[in-house]
């Protein structure tokens, strides 16, 4: 893939940066040379590798969801300054 200046001025302006020339000029270069190692990366022989999603050998480490009875709704709401039979009242801070 080539880069030129008019995909590098299109990037610029996905990512809403304004470039100077010689700015332009450097990304040309730099994005040039990420993507002539990609082309090295993408000729590498990967036949029989299994892609990894994560670089440690580790599984969920999460526990497993349980269902418990939630708190009692009047127990909490007794201790708000305001509130209706659902929800906590609080001051109106947009018009």
């Amino acid at each position: 893939m080539e880069i030129t200046k008019e995909l590098v001025t299109y990037v610029a302006g996905l990512s809403r940066i304004k470039l100077t020339a010689e700015e332009e000029q450097k990304m040309e270069k730099e994005l040039g040379a990420v993507i002539a190692y990609m082309d090295v990366l993408g000729e590498l022989d990967t036949t029989g590798k299994e892609p990894l999603s994560h670089v440690f050998d580790i599984d969920n480490v999460m526990r497993a969801d349980e269902v418990k009875p939630s708190y009692d709704r009047a127990a909490l709401l007794s201790n708000a300054p305001e509130h209706t039979d659902e929800t906590v009242v609080v001051p109106k801070t947009v018009d």
